[in-house]
C-alpha cells in the first residue's frame, strides 16, 4: 500500500496533492481521465479499458498510482515488473505490457516498467507527472529493484519530421536544441535516455518510435 501527502502551490494559494494506489471505485475516473489526456490522433484502441485497469489493481497494486488534488482524481500512472535482459533490449510496448493488461506481470523481475502516465490538462500547472514518477522511484528503491524503465514518446517530432530522422530528433531533444512535450518531461524527471526504440507503439505523431529511457536505483 502506498500513500503520500504533499502540498502543492497553484494560483496564490496551497493546494494538498494525494497520491495513493488507485481501486476499483476510481476506474470510471481514470477512463475519463485517458480520454482528456490523449486526445485524437492518439489511437482510441490503446486507452484503458475497465479489464485493464482490473488486471492493474489486481496484479500489481504496488504499481497502480493515482494523484487526488482536493479529493479530485487528477491523473495516475501505472507499471509492472519485468526481468529485463539487457543484452535484448528491444521490444515493443505491446510486448512489455501484455497489450496493456500486464499479464506478464513477473513478481521476481529486476525492473519496474512504466506502461503509462496520465495527467488531467487542467491540472498540468501543478507538476504532477513529476510528482508520480517521484512515488514509481520511491517504488523501485522500496522493492529493491535494479531500475524504472519505459518508452517515452515524442510527440513533437511530428512537426521536424520533414527534415529531421527520428534519431536526430531525439539527438537534439536530448542536448536541449529542441523541446518535446514527452522526452524533455521526462529527462527533468531524472530518467535517462538509451536508444530510439523503432515501432515501438501505434503513435502517428512519433513516427511509432519512442525513446527508451532509465532511472537507477541509486542504492545499488
Amino acid at each position: 500500500m502506498y500513500i503520500k501527502e504533499q502540498y502543492l502551490y497553484l494560483n496564490n494559494r496551497n493546494v494538498k496533492a494525494v497520491v495513493r494506489n488507485y481501486e476499483q471505485k476510481d476506474f470510471a475516473e481514470l477512463l475519463a481521465i485517458q480520454k482528456e489526456s490523449f486526445p485524437p490522433p492518439f489511437p482510441k484502441e490503446l486507452l484503458w479499458n475497465e479489464e485493464q485497469l482490473h488486471n492493474h489493481t489486481s496484479l500489481f497494486s504496488n504499481g497502480a498510482l493515482c494523484v487526488e488534488i482536493d479529493g479530485v482524481v487528477a491523473g495516475s500512472i501505472t507499471s509492472l515488473l519485468v526481468e529485463y535482459d539487457l543484452k535484448h533490449p528491444q521490444h515493443t510496448w505491446k510486448e512489455i505490457t501484455s497489450n496493456g493488461y500486464i499479464t506478464n506481470h513477473d513478481q521476481n523481475g529486476n525492473t519496474l516498467y512504466v506502461v503509462d502516465i496520465c495527467i488531467r490538462p487542467s491540472y498540468r500547472k501543478l507538476n504532477l507527472g513529476k510528482l508520480l514518477m517521484q512515488a514509481l522511484y520511491e517504488t523501485v528503491i522500496h522493492l529493491k529493484l535494479e531500475r524504472l524503465l519505459g518508452g517515452g514518446r515524442m510527440p513533437g517530432f511530428s512537426q521536424h519530421s520533414h527534415v529531421l530522422s527520428p534519431q536526430q530528433y531525439a539527438d537534439k531533444v536530448i542536448s536541449g536544441e529542441l523541446y518535446d512535450p514527452v522526452i524533455s518531461f521526462l529527462m527533468r524527471c531524472g530518467r535517462n535516455p538509451l536508444m530510439l526504440m523503432p515501432d515501438y507503439l501505434e503513435d502517428e505523431e512519433s513516427s511509432n518510435h519512442a525513446l527508451l529511457m532509465e532511472w537507477k536505483n541509486p542504492f545499488l
